[in-house]
């Protein structure tokens, strides 16, 4: 596995820099760190994500996925597509462009009102998102109340009841109350008076995690949509250009199309999977927060008046989803939002517990009708529904999903990324990831480079990459090749050796048990399907 040191070595300046982002002020790294670390070095090592334009010294806030990670997250990407589209007769996909007429921007309220509270470090130069700092600070109050809820649990074993204890007990009632307070005075600078923001910052005094100085200047909001220009010379035209901050508004000015053509009734989701460009100048940890990234989001159209009820369906919906894919549950929560959004009149995130802390995975939006009536009224096209069982038409109301591929992606490494040490004395680095969005489903293996077992072999890939992702590989001894599938997460390893050119039989090895049998060649197709097809996966979530 790679180090911090053959990175300095390499020169990977910009993985160095969030390698060491949050530890460079102590020689010693807690434990959450260093997995954290292992996790960027793994998808380094073994061809997940890179650095972009590494030989260059890197782009800050960009990354590029390697032959490992865009089959990972081409499998991701089919496992939200499968489950939104083909499971559900009343959604659809679109792929809108990525180019969009401004006055697209102007109506979203992107252009007056997509901006991010930002304050600079006097001293570190450094500057930061201000309900970041906060909600970070927010972060070790819960901590408190966690660990006092730890030590109660085991002092009462089974007779515990959590809900009473946090309703009761003096140090968590404290605690459940200055974050509170914090929030509420959070919601009222983020409402309007970034001093207020700053005030906070500086009562809690919160601390630059780079300097751990107190000096800040005032909040100031920076927006975050790139411009760009369209025509061959620069100033033709009159309206700013930009590259799109969301992929939503590609769904919304594609509504009316969309139902009239589908021949869609209330209700109805489109969804799409698509990039989008943010000028995030607080990139940090690692491909959570990029300039460049890819969402999934669904738009699902509703009549007025039932926004909330399915609000609540695909909160519990896109929660079962996730944890379908075997992730630990007790690592997830909602997360309620303290400030809506200029369009929406609920609003949940669920949340991760990454190795450095809970942040955003995906968030269920109820947008109301404001983004449709927006684009009424600025393109001066109607955007209604009739409704044949009211008799009327309206502008429907709009339930969001949105998920951000990029941290999904880091959500699946985090989980699955595992060193076990074995009976023998020995450790192994393992990828539990789940079967179906493994990047190679199984590794074809001649025990040796000689005797008729590679070109037996090459007879069973050959017969088995039509259905199958499959890797080839010869060269090393048979346990350092099993070694690197493991590290990469492929399920099944098929060893071709002597007695296999007079049986057609071949030894398959499971990635999380180790454990080897001999399976007849002709057995081989229906075996993997059983045990690594995606259908699988979506018939548990009904």
């Amino acid at each position: 596995m790679y180090t911090l040191q053959t990175y300095e070595k390499k020169g990977s300046l910009q993985l160095i820099k969030t390698i060491k982002k949050r530890n460079f002020a102590t020689q010693f790294m807690s434990q959450t760190e260093q997995e954290f670390k292992n996790i960027i070095a793994h998808c380094k090592e073994y061809g997940f994500v890179f650095p972009s334009s590494e030989i260059y010294d890197g782009l800050s806030a960009v990354y590029d996925y390697g032959q490992t990670g865009v089959a990972l997250k081409n499998n991701l990407k089919s496992y939200w597509w499968k489950s939104m589209v083909q499971l559900h007769e009343n959604v659809v996909g679109i792929d809108s462009s990525i180019f969009m007429h401004p006055k697209t921007w102007k109506a979203s309220g992107h252009i007056d009102g997509f901006n991010d509270p930002m304050i600079d470090n006097k001293d570190s130069k450094k500057r930061y998102r201000a309900d970041v700092l906060i909600e970070e600070f927010i972060g070790k109050i819960e901590a408190k109340i966690n660990k006092e809820v730890t030590k109660a649990a085991k002092r009462f074993g089974d007779t515990f009841d959590k809900e009473q204890f946090l309703a009761t007990n003096p140090r968590a009632l404290d605690n459940q109350k200055k974050i509170a307070d914090i929030n509420a005075r959070m919601k009222a600078g983020l409402d309007g008076d970034l001093a207020l923001l700053k005030t906070l910052i500086e009562d809690l005094e919160i601390a630059c995690p780079v300097s751990g100085s107190k000096n800040w200047t005032d909040v100031k909001q920076f927006n975050l949509m790139y411009s760009t220009q369209m025509n061959a010379t620069s100033g033709e035209g009159d309206d700013a250009l930009y590259l799109r901050p969301e992929t939503a508004q590609g769904i919304f000015v594609n509504y009316l199309n969309v139902q009239k053509t589908g021949r869609m009734k209330i209700p109805f989701g489109i969804a799409q999977i698509g990039k989008a460009f943010r000028n995030e100048i607080v990139a940090r940890q690692f491909i959570i927060r990029m300039k460049e990234f890819e969402q999934m989001e669904l738009q699902f159209f509703v009549r007025p008046g039932t926004e909330m009820e399915v609000f609540n369906y695909w909160k519990k919906n896109r929660l079962d989803w996730h944890k379908n894919l075997g992730i630990n549950p007790e690592k997830y929560r909602y997360h309620d939002h303290v400030k809506l959004a200029h369009y929406a009149n609920a609003a949940v995130d669920i949340e991760y517990k990454y190795p450095f802390g809970f942040k955003e995975v995906e968030g269920i939006h109820s947008r109301t009708d404001f983004d449709l009536k927006a684009h009424q009224e600025h393109s001066g096209k109607k955007l209604q529904y009739f409704d044949p069982e009211l008799n009327e038409s309206y502008v429907p109301y709009v339930v969001e999903t949105s998920i951000g591929v990029d941290r999904l992606f880091l959500l699946v490494m985090s989980e699955a990324l595992q060193q076990e040490t074995l009976e023998s004395g020995d450790s192994r680095v393992v990828l539990r990831l789940n079967p179906a969005i493994a990047p190679y489903k199984l590794a074809v293996l001649p025990l040796l480079k000689k005797d008729g077992l590679p070109e037996k072999a090459r007879e069973i890939y050959n017969d088995l990459k039509f259905d199958f992702e499959c890797y080839y590989e010869e060269k090393d001894a048979i346990g350092k090749r099993y070694r690197r599938q493991d590290a990469i997460g492929t399920p099944y390893c098929i060893t071709i050796d002597h007695d296999s050119l007079e049986d057609n039989q071949v030894t398959i090895r499971d990635r999380d048990t180790m454990e080897q049998k001999r399976v007849p060649i002709s057995a081989l197709s229906t075996l993997l399907h059983e045990k690594t097809d995606m259908s699988g996966l979506l018939k548990r979530l009904g």
